[in-house]
């Protein structure tokens, strides 16, 4: 039960944007969205979250902005190197027995993610017959991802990450820059399909190979990381993929028993025959 008047608030607020948005996070960490909202207080000048509560019943144009401090948008791509490191390795070799491919790449943020699997793809030579899935909560985030328009500061790190992930060609080859921005190719656009999906409330769309969900089941309680656990179990074919973030894992989840390890230090494991 709520201990503080701040929990009362929130649990409140997070009915209320249920309620009126239809957007779930009753399954959220509460230790992190209280950060966020905290933070999310102080840009909307409101001294308690009843007050943000009211702003965001009574003025619509609050809850875009609001969204984009609930949903984390952190993000780079090739994040974590040695992971797309252990897919090229571990992973595209069982890939390339399917005639076609569908992966769901699921909290897709702003798309960094996407483009380093389809650049991946590219280079092994199986972007050519693969649909990739990127979903998230955030319809702004989306937009951002299916533009594919990123900072030119940021490609130097980019760079570094695709070389030490396995690249085998240049990062620039897939890019074009004008204006400060990098606006990543449309050949890659044409194998993704960008789509709002709710971890949280939805269910399964698509039977896949490859599930990549990385740095999402963090911010999750337990009960709603087993919900978000279920659905990738269900949408992985026979022996398809699952990759997690650095920091998660199937260990003390209700379907560790539905999964082995392909590369545990790296967070990728293989769905059970057993349905």
């Amino acid at each position: 039960m709520p201990s503080t008047l701040f929990d009362i608030e929130m649990r409140l607020l997070v009915d209320a944007i249920l309620l009126k948005y239809h957007y779930d996070f009753r399954g959220y960490s509460e230790p992190s969205l209280k950060r966020r909202l905290t933070t999310a207080m102080s840009r909307f000048g409101c001294a308690t979250l009843s007050q943000l509560q009211d702003k965001v019943l009574h003025d619509p144009s609050v809850f875009p902005p609001l969204l984009d401090y609930l949903t984390v948008q952190v993000s780079e791509l090739f994040r974590d190197p040695s992971y797309f490191r252990a897919l090229r390795e571990k992973v595209i070799p069982l890939l390339r027995t399917y005639p076609s491919l569908k992966i769901w790449v699921a909290g897709c943020s702003t798309g960094e993610e996407v483009y380093s699997l389809a650049i991946l793809l590219h280079e092994e030579n199986l972007l050519s017959r693969t649909l990739i899935y990127a979903t998230d909560i955030n319809a702004h985030a989306l937009e951002k991802a299916e533009a594919g328009v990123y900072d030119i500061d940021r490609i130097a790190g980019f760079t570094v990450n695709h070389r030490n992930a396995g690249g085998r060609s240049s990062l620039a080859d897939f890019y074009s820059a004008a204006y400060g921005h990098a606006v990543f190719d449309k050949a890659l656009k044409s194998h993704i399909v960008f789509s709002d999906h709710s971890l949280a409330t939805d269910s399964v769309f698509a039977e896949v190979q490859l599930v990549s969900c990385r740095n999402v089941l963090i911010y999750f309680n337990r009960e709603l990381q087993d919900r978000a656990l279920g659905l990738f179990r269900e949408a992985l074919c026979r022996k398809g993929f699952l990759g997690l973030g650095s920091k998660e894992s199937m260990r003390f989840s209700a379907h560790a028993d539905d999964f082995d390890p392909v590369a545990e230090t790296d967070r990728i494991y293989q769905r059970r025959d057993g349905r």
